[in-house]
């Protein structure tokens, strides 16, 4: 089997090149490689491989960036996913995607459920709609995961840049009015690969969340990482973590103020659990290596 996975080099594509290799021979391909800016050549590239799966991990993820430069996300993130699904439509093959959380509004106060209303509040979000839509107009057999506060070992994340700044300064400021549940990116992919092994005549195709189970806010998420990581000596110090508000942080996109996933269909569907956010977390800093 044949599986060409787009954004090879992100910190999701990164980890899905070694956790798909048990289902197939893995065509990693980069942005150098494959240039989703430029959905009219996609098809071509996506041809030359002849894949019996696409594994779409890429995507335009500059959210602030994304207001000003609305063509280019929605390039990426829209119009180059319609090209992969019409194709894996055609040849009647499987698309993996991934999606984000920012589809919803976040005036939740209760996990998002994978039929809950769409309503994205910014650019970044509306692009990534727009592909899942592409997706289903296509009738692809298809996985959309929609993920969320994605971090990893590798790359630019809240993670990486918190041990960073905590090797700088002895105090920080975090937004505390904002929840998620940080979604590590090693397990995001393990899952990924474990679900569609466990889907061989791929017959659970559809919309899922795929993020971690429980939930906490960036102020909170800092501080469980930052005392970690002191205590294994990943950083000099741990500083101290106020609390502000997200008005005190403004930034040209708006965020979700809710953005919990119910993992619940995901884990009933595949018999697989979705760990905790304090389990992943855990286990990222333990292997965890400083740049």
């Amino acid at each position: 089997m044949k599986i060409l996975l787009t954004g090879s080099t992100g910190q999701l594509g990164r980890e899905l090149t070694r956790t798909l290799q048990p289902i197939g021979n893995v065509i990693a391909l980069s942005r150098d490689d494959m240039d989703l800016s430029r959905p009219q050549t996609a098809g071509s590239v996506i041809e030359s491989h002849a894949p019996d799966m696409i594994v779409n991990a890429a995507a335009y993820t500059a959210v602030d960036r994304a207001e000003s430069e609305r063509d280019a996300a929605q390039a990426i993130n829209g119009d180059s996913v319609g090209v992969m699904a019409h194709y894996c439509a055609d040849r009647r093959i499987p698309l993996v995607h991934f999606s984000t959380d920012y589809v919803f509004s976040g005036a939740a106060n209760a996990p998002y459920r994978e039929d809950d209303a769409l309503d994205p509040v910014n650019a970044y979000g509306a692009t990534k709609l727009a592909g899942e839509n592409a997706i289903r107009h296509s009738q692809c057999a298809h996985y959309i995961f929609r993920t969320a506060w994605v971090y990893g070992n590798h790359g630019a994340n809240f993670l990486r840049s918190m041990l960073r700044l905590a090797r700088e300064r002895d105090r920080l400021t975090i937004v505390a009015d904002q929840h998620g549940a940080p979604a590590w990116s090693r397990m995001l992919a393990e899952l990924t690969a474990a679900a569609i092994l466990r889907d061989p005549e791929r017959s659970r195709t559809g919309t899922y969340h795929l993020s971690a189970s429980g939930q906490t806010t960036w102020h909170g998420f800092a501080t469980a990482l930052l005392k970690q990581a002191y205590d294994l000596k990943l950083i000099p110090r741990n500083p101290e973590v106020a609390r502000i508000t997200t008005a005190e942080f403004p930034t040209p996109a708006k965020r979700p103020a809710y953005s919990v996933l119910d993992n619940a269909r995901f884990e009933s569907v595949f018999g697989l659990r979705v760990p905790t956010w304090q389990e992943q977390l855990g286990l990222c800093l333990q292997d965890f290596h400083t740049p």
